[in-house]
């Protein structure tokens, strides 16, 4: 199973040739992780990450979705039901579940990550199967009990500059602070996430608005509510934060004569808006949130059109980011209009636009930010992190955009391992990139180097401030 070097590069020999000598300029970079849905109380706590199972299969919903599409159970997989049922306990049991199952990642980019873990971390250069399943568990845990193996120890391993973490609007960052009061020297900085106090389709949304303005000593008005918003984002500034995170269900936007945002704010919390209603009020907090963020200089991230929870069975038993959050079109230059004719044209602002909608690359998202100044293009998001999708992504989406308003790679994943794999992919397909633009005679190699280092470090890490 050993990597090949090659791999993700042109089969042509002339292109793979400038494709390797590129890569290897960037090959060890330092990571900028600005996305990275890890746990802050891993880093805080430092304690050994507990079994391979709990490690690579329960949290992350690349694999556990794969495996309930096969007509695998959740449970099976240990992982937690709402109303408390059993659900296996046993992590070896898991682990060969997930061993028996594993062709079912042929071709997808879960191989490529999790066998690069594989290798790179525990020296495991053979297939996991069924028959090996045991033998790879008891190396991959005997590891996992050294210090090395440890949240911070990979941190530096993984020569990971900066990583956000993503925390809720409502959250008192205790992990962030007990990590700050410890001395380690790592950069892991909190993203301000307030859908759940924005959005009147979440569950417990009026409580949490209610928890919102409590802990603000703000008044349930609408400008007591904004002011609440901006009293939180304060407080995550001092944490460290530089950035913002909007999952919201379209990318509507609107802009309202705040008399008319107050009655609608005083029916949403009454419970008497209607669906409509309710998008509106999301819509408008989009453009409030980014006039906030013309004020306090947090960038703006959106990440617009999933269907989320779409099986109602899975929502119902086991909760949101089941792995049945899908994909759906997207309108981008009608929806963005709004907050754009009201703050488009602010440099002050750096709103990140994301998609799972491809067909809007090349038609929408990159003429939008190849002409308004506080536009950039993040990355294909989960469902594209792919090689083929990164590919399609930078054929797309650069001869409009260009580099420069794209934001390099973005690895949105709750898998701590992969992370290392996700940048090699990234960096190895835009190096694939870069080289047939270079025997097209359509760039010079060291243009195509100075490109090769910002797509895989120098535009996160100013796009986000880090």
């Amino acid at each position: 199973m050993a990597l090949h070097p090659d791999r993700l590069f042109p089969s042509d020999p002339a292109t793979r040739a400038v494709a390797r000598r590129l890569y290897h300029t960037i090959a060890t970079l330092p990571i900028i992780s600005p996305h990275g849905h890890t746990e802050p109380r891993w880093y805080s706590e430092n304690a050994p990450f507990p079994d391979p199972a709990t490690l690579f299969v329960k949290p992350d919903h690349y694999i556990f979705r794969m495996l309930y599409s096969q007509g695998i159970s959740l449970e099976s997989l240990g992982i937690s039901r709402r109303d408390g049922q059993d659900v296996e306990t046993d992590s070896r049991k898991i682990w060969r579940i997930f061993a028996r199952h594993f062709h079912l990642f042929r071709g997808t980019p879960t191989r490529l990550w999790f066998e690069q873990s594989l290798e790179d971390l525990f020296g495991i250069t053979e297939r996991l199967n069924e028959d090996n399943a045991d033998r790879l568990y008891d190396v991959i845990a005997d590891h996992l009990g050294q210090d090395a193996f440890r949240p911070r120890a990979l941190y530096e391993r993984f020569n990971l500059e900066a990583i956000a973490t993503t925390d809720s609007a409502l959250s008192d960052l205790e992990n962030h602070a007990a990590l700050r009061a410890s001395g380690w020297q790592g950069r892991v900085v909190p993203t301000y996430r307030p859908d759940f106090t924005v959005d009147p389709a979440r569950e417990g949304f009026a409580a949490n608005v209610a928890q919102l303005t409590a802990m603000t000593g703000e008044a349930m008005t609408w400008q007591g509510y904004l002011s609440a918003h901006r009293q939180r984002r304060a407080f995550f500034i001092s944490m460290g934060a530089t950035a913002t995170d909007h999952g919201h269900p379209t990318a509507q936007t609107a802009d309202l004569p705040q008399t008319d945002a107050a009655v609608l704010f005083t029916r949403i919390i009454a419970g008497q808006g209607s669906a409509a209603e309710a998008e509106l009020f999301r819509a408008q907090m989009l453009t409030e949130m980014a006039r906030m963020s013309i004020e306090d200089g947090l960038v703006m991230q959106l990440h617009p059109g999933s269907f989320r929870n779409h099986n109602p069975l899975v929502f119902r038993d086991f909760g949101p980011d089941m792995g049945a959050d899908i994909p759906s079109s997207t309108d981008y230059v009608r929806a963005l209009k709004p907050l754009l004719d009201a703050v488009g044209n602010d440099p002050h602002l750096t709103l990140i636009l994301f998609t799972l909608d491809e067909t809007s690359y090349g038609r929408e998202l990159a003429p939008l930010a190849g002409h308004y100044p506080c536009l950039r293009l993040g990355p294909p998001w989960w469902f594209f992190d792919s090689p083929e999708g990164m590919k399609r992504f930078r054929e797309i989406a650069t001869e409009t955009a260009g580099f420069a308003n794209t934001v390099g790679f973005n690895d949105d994943t709750r898998a701590y391992l992969s992370i290392p794999a996700r940048h090699d992919m990234a960096r190895r397909v835009d190096c694939a990139f870069l080289a047939g633009l270079v025997v097209q005679h359509r760039l010079n190699e060291d243009e195509a180097q100075a490109i090769a280092q910002d797509l895989a470090y120098n535009l996160a890490k100013k796009a986000y401030k880090l």
